[in-house]
C-alpha cells in the first residue's frame, strides 16, 4: 500500500535533536500499517527506538485527530496505576512535518488483536483478561487532581454530550441514510439517564488491541491510542469491552460471538462487570443497555468518518478503511437490539 502521507524523516530528525535529550540521528522510519485515525511510525536512530503520531493532513472534523490531547493525557498518567509509554515531546507547529505530532518511547511488548487469544495456551488466557479488567478500573480510578486532568472534560451529562458530538460527526460523514442510525440516534435523546455522581477519565476506545503487554507474563505494559479520551462517565468504557466481543470472531470483528468461553478460558459478560464492580466498590450497574447501545453508536459513527476519509483520500490505509465501513450498517442494527434488551 502506497503511503500518501510520506514522512520527512530529515525534518523529524533535526526537530527531535532539538527537542529530545540523547537523541542522535539520522532516522529511519516504517509506518504501522494497523489503526485508522492517526498515522503511526516506527522510528530508528542511532539513540534508540522510538514512535511518532501524528495528525493526518487535510480538512479534519473538528475536535478529531486530537494528538495535543492524547500527549497530554498519557504524560500526566506517568507514575500512576495506569500503565503508558513515556511520553517525549509534542510538536504543535504544522510546518514541521505538515501536521502536529508527538514522540513516545517505543515499548518492546506484545499486541493481542483478537479477544479470544487464539496464539495463547488457554489457561494463560483468563490471567490477560483480568489484567485488562484491572486496567480499566484504574483508568477510572485516576485521581484527577492529582494528574492535573481536572479539566480535560467539560461539565455535564457525559451521554448527552456524546451522543450530540457523535451524532454531528456521524451527520457530517453520512454518505447514505441508514434508517437504523437515525432510529438509535433518536433512542439515545430519548433515553439519557440521569447523572449519578460519577466523573472520571474515559478512555474512550478501550480494547485489548491497544494494549501493550509484556512478552513473557500477563502485566500490561502501555494502554494506547487515547484520542477519545475525556473526562465523564466510566461505564462507556466497560460497555465498549462488551460491545467489542459481541462482534464476529475473526481479524474483521475482533470478537467472541459464538465461542464456548468458558472452554476457550475466556469470561462471561457478567463476570467481567462483576469484577469490574468490585474494584471500584459498586454494588451493580443499572440500565447497561443503554452504555451498551451508545457504545454501539459511537462506533458506527467513527467507521462512518472512517469511509469518509477513504473516499476523500485521506485515509491511514484506504483499503482497510473501506473494509471497517462495511460494519456500519449491522453496528446500528445491534445497537438497536441492544437498547431493547435483546
Amino acid at each position: 500500500m502506497t503511503d500518501h502521507t510520506p514522512l520527512d524523516t530529515d525534518a523529524v530528525a533535526l526537530w527531535m535533536a532539538d527537542h529530545i535529550k540523547g537523541f542522535q540521528g539520522p532516522v529511519s522510519a516504517i509506518k504501522f500499517t494497523l489503526g485508522q485515525s492517526n498515522p503511526t511510525y516506527a522510528l530508528t536512530a542511532q539513540s534508540g527506538r522510538y514512535v511518532l503520531r501524528r495528525k493526518p493532513p487535510g480538512i479534519l472534523l473538528k475536535s478529531a485527530h486530537a494528538v495535543e490531547r492524547e500527549f497530554r493525557v498519557q504524560n500526566a498518567l506517568s507514575g500512576s496505576a495506569v500503565p503508558v509509554a513515556r511520553m517525549y515531546k509534542l510538536c504543535e507547529d504544522p510546518s514541521i512535518i505538515g501536521s502536529p505530532f508527538y514522540v513516545m518511547d517505543m515499548i518492546d511488548g506484545v499486541t493481542y488483536n483478537e479477544p479470544h487469544l487464539p496464539d495463547l495456551a488457554r489457561e494463560k488466557r483468563r490471567a490477560i483478561i483480568m489484567e485488562m479488567n484491572r486496567v480499566l478500573g484504574a483508568i477510572h480510578n485516576v485521581d484527577l487532581s492529582a494528574t492535573g486532568l481536572t479539566d480535560f472534560g467539560p461539565e455535564g451529562n457525559y451521554y448527552r454530550r456524546q451522543t450530540d458530538r457523535w451524532t454531528k460527526q456521524y451527520r457530517a460523514s453520512e454518505t447514505e441514510t441508514l434508517p437504523d442510525m437515525d432510529a438509535l440516534a433518536a433512542w439515545l435523546d430519548q433515553n439519557m439517564p440521569a447523572e449519578d455522581g460519577q466523573r472520571s477519565l474515559v478512555h474512550g476506545d478501550y480494547r485489548l488491541d491497544n494494549m501493550l503487554f509484556a512478552k513473557d507474563a500477563p502485566n500490561c505494559l502501555a494502554v494506547l491510542d487515547w484520542e477519545l479520551s475525556t473526562l465523564g462517565h466510566p461505564y462507556a468504557d466497560l460497555a465498549g469491552v462488551l460491545m467489542q466481543w459481541s462482534m464476529p470472531v475473526g481479524a474483521q470483528g475482533r470478537g467472541l460471538a459464538g465461542l464456548a468461553r468458558s472452554a476457550e478460558g475466556l469470561m462471561e459478560d457478567q463476570e467481567f462487570i462483576d469484577l469490574y464492580c468490585a474494584q471500584r466498590g459498586l454494588a451493580q450497574i443499572e440500565r447497561f443497555e443503554f452504555y451498551l447501545a451508545f457504545c454501539y453508536f459511537r462506533m458506527a459513527a467513527i467507521l462512518q468518518g472512517v469511509k469518509k476519509r477513504a473516499l476523500e483520500g485521506n485515509a491511514s490505509n484506504p483499503e482497510k478503511a473501506m473494509q471497517l465501513a462495511e460494519h456500519v450498517p449491522a453496528l446500528a442494527s445491534a445497537g438497536l437490539q441492544a437498547a431493547q434488551g435483546l
